[in-house]
């Protein structure tokens, strides 16, 4: 086992290693030489090499995701850590633990025309939960010991990113067989919040609950089996609660309503105040559906709680309480006090759910060959017990019009929704489950990241499906956006790629489908056990799409 001889280096890789961080994701440079030294030195750190930084801070994201521990990024200095920004932000948003470790020159050598030199101390701002800026010197343990400590400890109580910026100056590589700091590790605190649910918090609310012969549960993004299923049964017994699930919240329950956009979408102004609730309970993370948000907003609720542990958002101008625990250890504390109430509420949109799965079904069997039919038959052919990863943009919307198994289980980078990253994380996430994981993504998120594939860790159970429609066809659906000047080219960004000859560079086996005929054909054989990762371009035509997502939103009526 060898230490770098920097005191600074030997005290953050102790700390993390003290505190279960042992998952290391270095992007290669001279300035964090001392703590590339440091994590690859001892063998109790899985240690992982991406030299692109965007890349390598996703691919610890989507690590992180699954494990649900820390992850720890290490970079030189200079513009390195600024690409790690977008994974930070997604991280902060999505309440993901992501620990930065930035190297740095020491303060005296900034500001004074050294090459790759930036102002790095607090870089990241608002966007993250804790910066720990480190000095150099002996004489500044105690000070280091103590931010590290907080920092760390902040990821893991808060789910969240933190940035440790940590300075060295030359020479950077020497190392020694024995540290020379036994920094004290502080272990973190986990606080349990369920004991924070008094009856003094609790009575009141059931009682307007009681009261109230509408209300609306809305899931967003949760981790799955975040919620026990006998809890989801008690709610659905309830005629005057309706439980509207987003694909990403992993709920299921045939009596929910997965498909918000497709009950929502074509109601008339007397359905939605008649759909308009009393209460408004959410727990999760970000909404996708606009439609949804746009409803609340226009039908408010007479109140609206949000059961969150560290946050909650006023996303429809009507927040009342704030109520600071887990989903779960809410429902089971608040239910026992509930009533039951009959009524016509849950069972008259049951019944519109139904007529609209029906014309669904219809509408699928009768469109052209197109994004909408591709989605379908993708979906339809999913295999049990995988762990899907979508993409931003129209993938995660098409997939909000459907339904999945619950042995599915759905992610999706929501916290910022960006493009940026999508299919870094579902490497990351990959890598790190025991489930094989199918991506779903879209031509540009693709090509945007197609650095995601300079990757030495993607499984072989990792499968990719790419749907090329030629651009950026959400664009569109949106009419002001297709009526605007050079649509073509500054929004829609037509294009004639294709991942071929990147799939024969990054050694995965490709195949592809052009039509209703092949995309069949290519599903029957693409989700089998292969030898290395496999990658499904699907191409379709970019004028139609629009036309057929629009018109199945009058079409379920």
């Amino acid at each position: 086992m060898k230490f770098s001889n920097k005191l600074l280096s030997q005290t953050i890789t102790q700390l993390c290693l003290a505190k279960g961080i042992d998952h290391i994701v270095i992007s290669p440079g001279s300035r964090n030489a001392a703590l590339t030294i440091g994590f690859i030195g001892n063998e109790n750190f899985n240690n992982f090499s991406i030299v692109d930084e965007r890349c390598a801070a996703f691919f610890a994201l989507g690590m992180a995701q699954q494990l649900k521990k820390p992850v720890a990024v290490v970079c030189t200095s200079g513009s390195a850590l600024l690409n790690y920004f977008p994974a930070v932000a997604e991280a902060f948003y999505s309440d993901i633990p992501l620990v930065v470790i930035s190297a740095d020159r020491p303060a005296h050598l900034v500001e004074i025309g050294d090459g790759q030199t930036i102002q790095q101390e607090n870089v990241y701002g608002n966007h993250v939960l804790y910066s720990a800026n480190c000095i150099e010197g002996e004489e500044q343990q105690t000070h280091n010991e103590t931010e590290i400590n907080i920092a760390l400890n902040t990821a893991i109580e808060l789910n969240g990113p933190v940035h440790i910026n940590a300075p060295f100056s030359e020479p950077l590589y020497r190392t020694v067989e024995t540290p020379a700091v036994r920094p004290q590790n502080v272990p973190a605190r986990i606080s349990d919040t369920s004991s924070d649910l008094t009856a003094e918090i609790l009575n009141p609310l059931a009682k307007q609950w009681n009261n109230a012969h509408r209300k609306i549960i809305l899931a967003g993004v949760l981790v799955p089996e975040s919620i026990e299923q006998q809890l989801l049964d008690e709610l659905a017994k309830d005629d005057s609660i309706i439980v509207l699930t987003e694909t990403t919240s992993n709920l299921h329950h045939p009596d929910f309503f997965p498909a918000i956009d497709q009950l929502i979408a074509p109601l008339t102004e007397t359905e939605f105040q008649d759909l308009q609730p009393d209460i408004l309970l959410t727990f999760g993370g970000m909404v996708v559906s606009k439609k949804i948000k746009a409803f609340l907003r226009n039908y408010p609720p007479k109140a609206h709680w949000h059961v969150n542990e560290k946050k909650a958002y006023d996303t429809y101008f009507n927040l009342k309480e704030h109520i600071k625990t887990d989903a779960n250890s809410f429902l089971e504390a608040f239910l026992p006090l509930t009533e039951k109430i009959k009524g016509d509420y849950n069972p008259k949109w049951l019944d519109v759910k139904m007529k609209r799965l029906e014309k669904h079904d219809q509408y699928v069997h009768q469109i052209p060959y197109s994004d909408f039919s591709v989605f379908a038959e993708i979906f339809k052919n999913l295999p049990r017990d995988i762990q899907l990863q979508l993409s931003n943009s129209a993938t995660i919307r098409y997939a909000q019009l459907f339904n999945f198994n619950a042995s599915v289980q759905v992610f999706c980078n929501r916290g910022t929704s960006g493009i940026d990253g999508s299919t870094t994380t579902a490497i990351g996430a990959a890598y790190a489950s025991k489930l094989p994981t199918v991506f779903i993504t879209g031509d540009l998120s693709f090509f945007y990241d197609s650095n995601a594939l300079w990757n030495n860790y993607i499984p072989s159970n990792f499968k990719i499906i790419v749907i090329n429609n030629g651009g950026g066809g959400i664009f569109r659906i949106l009419t002001e956006a297709k009526q605007s000047e050079k649509f073509e080219e500054f929004f829609e960004t037509k294009h004639k790629l294709t991942a071929h000859q990147l799939c024969e560079q990054f050694g995965f086996e490709y195949s592809s489908a052009h039509d209703t005929l092949s995309v069949k054909n290519q599903l029957d054989s693409f989700f089998k056990i292969s030898e290395a990762p496999r990658l499904l371009e699907i191409f379709t035509p970019s004028t139609v799409n629009d036309e057929v997502l629009l018109d199945y939103f009058k079409f379920v009526k």
